[in-house]
């Protein structure tokens, strides 16, 4: 009998090899690399920083994220759902959670690949420069673990409808809620009205505020639990969604 562990990477590696058995894959890793370039080098106004410092790099990844991640993650279940094969892969002898950690291990690497491929920023900013690169490694540890949270809700949500594009935009307002209630022009405004402490409540659900402090190598334990978290209950979620459509 097969364990939990090898039906995970079973899902994982069909799951992985459908994004390259299309061009999808490879337009999706062209528009990123080009977009993190565009934001690095122009909007984020790199040579002009004067500084060894990918702090223009990593601080446009929350808002990268926010459309890059949803139209990895969702097809995830809703083309399932719309091809009629959920049904067929419920009824396999897996367990809902192995086919669910499967799929999103696959998303989840097929990102980190994208994000290893801009490794040439970090060769420009040390031939430049002496930049920080402890800071470097943890700010890239930060962004993998930011876009396996837009992950996990786009999972989620990709549960919820055989729409692609309903799943779309349902993941973009939650991973939009997560920025805003962090962003400083929304804090700020909660602070006519709200008492301090309110807002650190409210700023304390925000992956910015949590993502601040990684992108400046500061690894707080704080921060990932955090992460871990919002994965870990998003997933959830997903698991309670598709063990109800199973019962029904």
């Amino acid at each position: 009998m097969n364990s939990p562990a090898s039906h995970v990477k079973t899902i994982a590696k069909r799951e992985l090899a459908s994004y390259f058995a299309s061009p999808v894959a490879y337009v999706f890793l062209v528009i990123f690399l080009l977009l993190t370039g565009f934001f690095t080098f122009t909007a984020g106004s790199f040579f002009e920083r004067g500084e060894a410092s990918l702090a223009a790099f990593f601080g446009w990844h929350p808002w990268l994220y926010l459309v890059l991640v949803p139209a990895v993650g969702m097809r995830l279940w809703s083309e399932e759902r719309r091809s009629g094969t959920l049904e067929l892969l419920l009824t396999l002898p897996i367990s809902a959670w192995e086919a669910i950690l499967g799929k999103f291990l696959a998303s989840w690497i097929f990102l980190a690949l994208a994000l290893a491929l801009t490794f040439p920023v970090v060769i420009t900013v040390n031939w430049l420069g002496e930049p920080d690169n402890g800071q470097i490694v943890a700010g890239y540890f930060g962004s993998l673990l930011l876009s396996g949270t837009y992950l996990a809700v786009t999972c989620m949500t990709s549960a919820l409808t055989r729409n692609q594009v309903i799943s779309f935009i349902l993941s973009v307002v939650v991973c939009l809620f997560l920025i805003l209630a962090g962003f400083n022009p929304v804090t700020d405004l909660f602070t006519r009205w709200a008492s301090p402490a309110v807002v650190e409540t409210i700023a304390a659900f925000s992956v910015v505020t949590h993502y601040d402090g990684l992108q400046k190598g500061v690894i707080d334990t704080r921060d990932l639990f955090f992460f871990a978290s919002v994965i870990g209950f998003a997933l959830f979620a997903t698991a309670i969604i598709l063990r109800n459509r199973r019962a029904g």
